[in-house]
């Protein structure tokens, strides 16, 4: 069998090699796989989305690109956590058409969008690991899908009035289980282990294994990556840490809620037993007035007794 070789991973080659008007079939093939068409990329586009930057490096990747139909991709990878981004996913793609937009154009100039989230860490709640959204107009009475007029049809290219809106691709990596069933698997395998099987024959994959190779990159390329890869497992690590940090800091307010909690039930109890302690001295008196009581009433009954038989 043939041994796979070292790879440099897909969001440091995104920024560095896949730009390159050579290699744009690695990510054609990609996408090709992932919406189920033939694409074909004529250019990647400038967006201020997309601009490497420092920050970059540890934690978003963008790339905008334009297939030959004239409708918008957007990549972006992710691997820190966001709480928010789903609304970050919305606000890329609504940038995406601004940027594009002229004041005084038409709104028939919009072009299509289409999202597409790679995601290294757990995004929302659900078990899947390839997630699809999409705007639908459904009649709220006779259940049917809004369609486009025969003359909108033929200026957009479209049936449906909701597939003129952008569509959202959500890539789980670390919910698949590393067993390829499908081209788009083998993708997927490839973006959360850095390796392409021998066996794997998706499109793009066998350009990707030839320019991705570490050992084609020049020196200061491996540097680079190498410098990269090192800053992103130190920046991992930090919030490893600084996670268990926060655990152990948790715990150790816990601890100190549940003592607090005990003493104020140790001090509740002690005044309950004394409170106990009070009502039986309490009980005990009324007993034994009770029964003084009953001796008084023994002393006037026996009087009285007496009083009747002079």
């Amino acid at each position: 069998m043939k041994k796979e070789r070292p790879l440099v991973s897909f969001d440091w080659a995104v920024k560095r090699l896949l730009r390159d008007k050579t290699n744009f079939d690695v990510v054609e093939g990609f996408l090709s796989e992932l919406l189920g068409r033939q694409v074909k990329i004529t250019n990647v586009l400038e967006s201020e989305s997309n601009k490497v930057s420092a920050k970059d490096r540890f934690n978003r990747v963008d790339v905008v690109v334009e297939d030959k139909t004239g409708e918008i991709i957007l990549i972006e990878l992710q691997f820190m956590m966001e709480i928010d981004y789903f609304q970050r996913m919305l606000y890329g793609t609504s940038k995406a058409i601004v940027e594009r937009m002229v004041e005084g154009d038409t709104y028939v100039k919009i072009k299509k969008i289409y999202s597409i989230n790679i995601i290294h860490f757990d995004l929302g709640h659900g078990k899947d690991y390839v997630y699809y959204g999409k705007t639908n107009f459904k009649g709220l009475h006779d259940k049917d899908i809004l369609q486009l007029s025969p003359k909108q049809q033929d200026i957009f290219g479209k049936i449906e009035a909701g597939d003129l809106y952008p569509e959202y691709y959500v890539l789980k990596v670390n919910n698949f289980d590393d067993i390829a069933k499908t081209k788009l698997d083998e993708w997927i395998y490839f973006f959360k282990n850095d390796r392409i099987k021998a066996e794997f024959n998706a499109q793009g994959l066998s350009k990707a294994r030839e320019i991705l190779d570490y050992s084609r990159l020049s020196p200061a390329e491996k540097a680079e990556y190498d410098f990269e890869q090192s800053e992103k497992s130190h920046k991992r690590s930090q919030i490893f840490s600084a996670k268990l940090e926060g655990e152990e800091e948790a715990k150790k307010i816990y601890a100190q809620v549940i003592e607090k909690q005990a003493k104020a039930l140790e001090k509740k109890d002690k005044s309950l037993k004394k409170q106990d302690k009070s009502l039986k001295k309490q009980a005990k008196a009324l007993e034994e007035k009770d029964k003084a009581l009953e001796e008084k009433a023994r002393e006037i009954a026996e009087l009285r007794r007496l009083l009747n038989m002079k």
